[in-house]
């Protein structure tokens, strides 16, 4: 498949499912389920390649330096700590077990 049509086959479908959001009725987006759903997906969808990206390598999942870092993350927010220093942690921790030859 020539990649150009394949850009032109993305370019499409983006625009459908932005039209798709449009054309949506305003009666079906105030729905408590729909606003629920509205409100979660963002916060999975980050979660999900968050996960990918911290566990996985290729096609296997690892456990090393990027694990230990998000987990110094995750203890960071538990103990409502600043977003930079939430970040700073992530990095302290992942650069620590990166040295120690984790």
């Amino acid at each position: 498949m020539n990649i150009w049509i394949a850009i032109g086959v993305t370019v499409l479908g983006c625009y459908a499912v932005k039209l798709a959001g449009l054309l949506v009725p305003a009666g079906v987006l105030e729905r408590p389920l729909v606003r629920r759903l509205a409100a979660l997906l963002p916060v999975a969808l980050l979660a999900a390649l968050t996960a990918q990206q911290a566990f996985s390598e290729g096609r296997s999942l690892v456990l090393d330096a990027r694990a230990a870092g998000l987990a110094a993350a995750a203890v960071a927010l538990m103990l409502r700590a600043p977003f930079l220093l939430v970040i700073g942690a992530a990095v302290v921790v992942t650069a620590g077990v990166r040295a120690l030859g984790g």
